[in-house]
């Protein structure tokens, strides 16, 4: 990735602000979907769009591009929000989200949107999928990354950690997993639901290099990805980051996990969402 500037940074922070308003409109139109996870996310995915990832709208299918994974599927709203704002399909398709017919379902299909690299959805996939999508590179001598984005609820599935074996015995350094540890999953804490900590330690004992960071502080979120372009072997960058990031109301509330705002809730979170952004 390039290095940044000031510039960028405001910019990233706009564009992000610009997704999370995506993210509201289309889940309150559908009247379904997945706020909490897709609004903290925000932040790391329009990073990776925006400014790390090598890719190229016009061109989705070009095969020395970077690759996104959304391991936890649910939260694809931020991954459409992304795809649309970076013009990989029109804007007009995110007020189709979840119908019949569209090309942006409940969770992602490769099949159907321009952009999805992997089809998504049922948690603890993702990880693995990374993982044959980084030794292909390797096999075929191509230099793109690949970048996986799993939920901290999503740790509790086994595959997962089957997964961060194979990272570390194949020295994966094209492979970096982001944890978007937000706390929260659709039953409540993680922590009590089935406690999946300490995170940053299980990472490092499967032999992952750790990096740590705060996923709604761009400054943060660049410096960790100019990072892991030195490091040799594979990464996992353990974002803390708070569920429904943005929308006050939403914030560390287990509800929002899949709950669509009505039209009142909507109108509250576009004001919040439409203070400007420095």
């Amino acid at each position: 990735m390039r290095y940044y500037t000031q510039q960028d940074i405001v910019f990233l922070k706009r564009k992000a602000n610009d997704i999370r308003r995506d993210i509201i409109h289309m889940i309150h139109k559908a009247g379904a979907g997945h706020p909490g996870g897709s609004l903290s996310a925000a932040d790391i995915v329009t990073a990776l769009y925006f400014h790390v990832m090598r890719v190229d709208a016009t061109n989705p299918e070009w095969e020395d591009r970077d690759r996104f994974i959304l391991s936890k599927g649910h939260a694809c709203p931020v991954w459409y929000a992304a795809l649309a704002e970076k013009g990989y399909f029109g804007m007009e398709h995110l007020d189709t989200l979840r119908k019949f017919h569209s090309i942006l379902q409940g969770h992602p299909v490769m099949v159907k949107t321009p952009g999805i690299d992997m089809t998504t959805g049922s948690l603890g996939n993702g990880l693995s999928l990374g993982i044959g999508m980084a030794l292909s590179a390797k096999a075929k001598k191509k230099d793109y990354k690949v970048y996986v984005m799993l939920g901290d609820g999503e740790l509790q599935e086994g595959m997962v950690w089957e997964a961060a074996m194979a990272g570390a015995h194949y020295n994966l350094d094209n492979l970096t997993a982001i944890i978007d540890n937000n706390g929260l999953q659709v039953d409540g804490w993680v922590q009590d639901i089935m406690n999946v900590y300490p995170i940053v330690e299980k990472f490092k004992a499967f032999g992952w290099y750790i990096i740590e960071i705060n996923g709604h502080d761009m400054y943060e979120i660049l410096n960790a990805f100019q990072e892991v372009s030195k490091v040799k072997g594979p990464v996992a960058i353990i974002a803390k980051t708070v569920k429904g990031k943005g929308v006050s109301f939403m914030e560390n509330e287990c509800k929002w996990h899949g709950l669509a705002p009505n039209d009142d809730e909507a109108r509250m979170a576009f004001q919040e969402l439409a203070r400007e952004v420095v």
